[in-house]
């Protein structure tokens, strides 16, 4: 008996599975995309039934992607791709709609950067279409890679060749810091040598082994050591709670930490000082689109007050 179909998946399941995915929790993908945890939890396990495919393991009290997953989500993207283009010209074509523009992003600056963005572009274009995109949900190694992207704010990978098609520049330098509790002996440091950090225990907090990850651990073997990792998180707001506990320690680029709990001190390593840069890739052709040079603006904006901390 065939107890599955693949002719017959839920594209919405699909979109649930990518988001669980990408923000390793059910809770944080309800809440971005307007669901409850238990319809999350309800539709996800219909998708396995569809699939009949095990997609998640339960881990303590919360869930774990397993590869059949992960392989999943990723393969769906290429369907989403095609259909945000199609949702966009029906949508375009059917509102009267001047324009839309898509900006793609990685979660930090999504948590910090993009909603004032957001809200001034939609004040002052209320007829433009914006399409955002969480980075981490694609495939691409650097911003350029998605030709359906207008904007792009990244993080720079070295060495990376950029689309002549693209014009990029750079936002902003970010400092990476170490996260402990008040009582570590580290917490009375005005700044922390990274060599200082070779025999602590780390709580990862980038299980994609991104371009954040990757400016860390080359500023680790530039100090002479590889970090002990105790525990994997999948990002920074995840992995500092664990810092609490007194399981180890963890190193978050500055616009990653935000508010940190009581008890807990953040403090800029040095010697080296690992730095993240962060850029802006824009599609040369519509670089002259007020609502692309508004968000410029207001991107730049952003830049003073971290520039200046």
């Amino acid at each position: 008996m065939v107890l599955y179909d693949l002719r017959m998946l839920d594209v919405p399941r699909l979109r649930l599975l990518r988001a669980v995915v990408a923000t390793g929790s059910i809770r944080a993908a309800a809440a971005a995309l307007d669901y409850t945890p238990s319809a999350v939890s309800q539709q996800l396990a219909l998708l396995q039934r569809e699939t009949g495919l095990r997609l998640f393991d339960r881990v303590g009290r919360g869930i774990e992607p397993t590869v059949a997953g992960r392989t999943l989500a990723a393969e769906a993207e290429s369907l989403f791709e095609a259909l945000n283009r199609v949702e966009g010209v029906v949508g375009d074509l059917r509102l009267g709609r001047v324009g839309r523009l898509s900006i793609a992003y990685f979660s930090s600056i999504g948590a910090t950067w993009l909603p004032p963005v957001v809200a001034a572009l939609m004040a002052e274009f209320p007829e433009l279409r914006l399409d955002l995109r969480m980075m981490e949900l694609h495939a691409a190694t650097d911003s350029t890679a998605a030709a359906d992207v207008d904007i792009s704010i990244f993080v720079e990978r070295p060495g990376t060749e950029y689309s002549p098609l693209h014009q990029v520049r750079r936002l902003v330098d970010d400092p990476y810091l170490v996260v402990v509790r008040d009582c570590d002996p580290l917490a009375g440091l005005t700044e922390v040598p990274l060599a200082a950090l070779a025999e602590e225990r780390w709580v990862d907090n980038d299980l994609n082994h991104g371009a954040c990850r990757q400016v860390l651990l080359a500023a680790c073997a530039e100090a002479g050591f590889s970090p002990r990792f105790s525990v994997e998180t999948h990002d920074y707001h995840t992995a500092i709670p664990f810092v609490a506990t007194g399981i180890g320690i963890t190193v978050i680029p500055e616009l990653g930490i935000g508010e940190l709990p009581a008890g807990l001190t953040a403090i800029p390593v040095v010697a080296p000082a690992p730095v993240r840069h962060v850029s802006v890739a824009v599609k040369k052709s519509i670089g002259e689109h007020p609502a692309v040079r508004r968000v410029l603006e207001l991107l730049e904006a952003r830049v003073p007050a971290v520039a200046g901390r």
